[in-house]
């Protein structure tokens, strides 16, 4: 650990090592809010793996400071990196407060990846961001038909199937109508 190094930039160095990686996680995990500045700095680190996990742990720890930083993880290099910023802006099941990224914002992100992602993986992970805004939003049906009907991933096309109107999800998560007075 270098003299201007914190304890958190160095958990958040461990990352990148295979044995030191989960305990590094979990101790990130367990520090919260007091880690979010050493992650969001990791997110510029040169080695992938470091960059992914830090896009996990904001999925947890994510702050609204943080939302930009994540969002432009969505144009790094690394396939496993953008898969994961993109489960970190379209999990709601991982936050452990309110911070929530504003829908109308990630929607067009979302698109953009499902549309041109050359990794079949990210535009996998893509449809489920669009599929949130399925219900609201027209462009994101048009985007999901469109996977549904021409991705030349089968996987793709069968998950934008789930959330395109009609499959399973898609009906599961429809917004039931308003009961009338009694």
């Amino acid at each position: 650990m270098s003299v201007t190094e914190t304890h958190e930039d160095a958990l958040v160095r461990a990352l990148g090592s295979e044995p030191r990686r989960p305990a590094a996680f979990r101790e990130l995990m367990r520090l919260g809010s007091a880690a979010v500045p050493a992650v969001r700095r990791g997110l510029a680190h040169p080695e992938a793996l470091v960059r992914e996990q830090c896009c996990r742990l904001l999925d947890h720890l994510l702050v609204t400071e943080a939302l930009d930083d994540l969002i432009a993880m969505l144009d790094d290099p690394s396939p496993q990196v953008r898969i994961a910023a993109v489960h970190a802006l379209a999990c709601d099941r991982c936050k452990s407060d309110a911070c929530r990224p504003d829908r109308a914002v990630v929607l067009p992100l979302g698109i953009r990846l499902l549309n041109r992602d050359p990794d079949a993986h990210v535009r996998n992970f893509a449809a489920e961001l669009v599929g949130l805004s399925v219900h609201t939003r027209t462009e994101a049906v048009a985007a999901l038909v469109r996977a549904r009907d021409n991705d030349p991933s089968p996987a793709v096309r069968k998950k934008a199937g789930w959330y395109a109107p009609g499959g399973p999800i898609h009906r599961r998560t429809a917004p039931r109508p308003a009961r009338g007075p009694r």
